[in-house]
């Protein structure tokens, strides 16, 4: 299965962390319904480990085998696409058994045996640019990929380092990653983080979130990376940047009408 091969609005969305089955399957559940709604392509996502927490103390998710059973429940109730992240190399194996994207976070996109481990899995993986790597930078981490035996990639721009605790978006980057001709996800949650803006966690601003995956959009990307709760103000890990699901319909009805334009 590749993504990009036809030409519908690709969401991938889902709580930042799996915090309890209840909740997960609430949010697929609701998100299934409004992309079905909108005709979009939808692609469930939450991580069963969060290893790269701020803090020690940090909620960090159910773990592997607890996490795959939760999220093969939601593909076997809700007919959904999976991702789900990975950190280490051994995870690569059961977690494809599972889901249908891996996705290598942006911190360990580098990371050579976790990205040869990803593409021996034949299935997708979107790796997502790290903080601190330019756009064309990405060209080392496509031929690992390739060069493992994987075609079916996805480039996901989720912000530049930019000073302290800051980020920034370069949307002429992403022209830059659609040239390794793979489709090109924007992540609008994580592109608005305070990485450890908190002290002992990551702060953020939710309400840019719209107005940046408009204008990715517009630029020409594939698809966006959202993620959602229902309380983000109480949710266990990003919560200052996780879209509220009751606001989720509205934010996706201006979103496709942008796409829509720009293809």
């Amino acid at each position: 299965m590749k993504m990009g091969e036809n030409n519908m609005f690709k969401l991938i969305a889902g709580p930042c962390v799996i915090e309890n089955e209840n909740l997960v399957m609430e949010v697929a559940k609701e998100l299934k319904e409004i992309t079905s709604d909108l005709g979009i392509e939808f692609y469930f996502k939450s991580s069963f480990d969060k290893a790269n927490r701020t803090s020690i103390h940090s909620y960090r998710g159910p773990g592997l085998e607890e996490g795959l059973r939760i999220l093969q429940k939601v593909k076997d109730t809700y007919d959904v696409k999976l991702v789900t992240d990975i950190h280490e190399p051994y995870q690569a194996e059961p977690v494809g058994e599972v889901v249908d994207i891996l996705q290598i976070p942006a911190f360990l996109c580098r990371q050579t045996d976790l990205l040869v481990a990803a593409a021996k899995t034949g299935k997708i993986v979107n790796v997502k640019k790290a903080q601190f790597l330019a756009p064309w930078d990405m060209k080392n981490v496509v031929n690992k990929l390739q060069e493992s035996g994987s075609e079916n990639i996805m480039l996901c721009e989720r912000g530049t380092t930019f000073g302290y605790n800051n980020l920034v978006v370069d949307f002429s980057g992403l022209l830059e990653l659609k040239k390794f001709g793979y489709p090109v996800i924007f992540d609008a949650t994580h592109s608005v983080q305070k990485p450890g803006g908190k002290g002992d966690s990551t702060g953020g601003n939710r309400a840019y979130v719209e107005y940046l995956a408009k204008a990715a959009l517009a630029v020409g990307v594939d698809g966006v990376f959202m993620e959602v709760h229902p309380d983000p103000d109480n949710a266990k890990s990003d919560g200052p940047n996780m879209v509220k699901l009751s606001e989720v319909r509205t934010v996706l009805e201006k979103l496709i009408k942008i796409y829509n334009a720009a293809n």
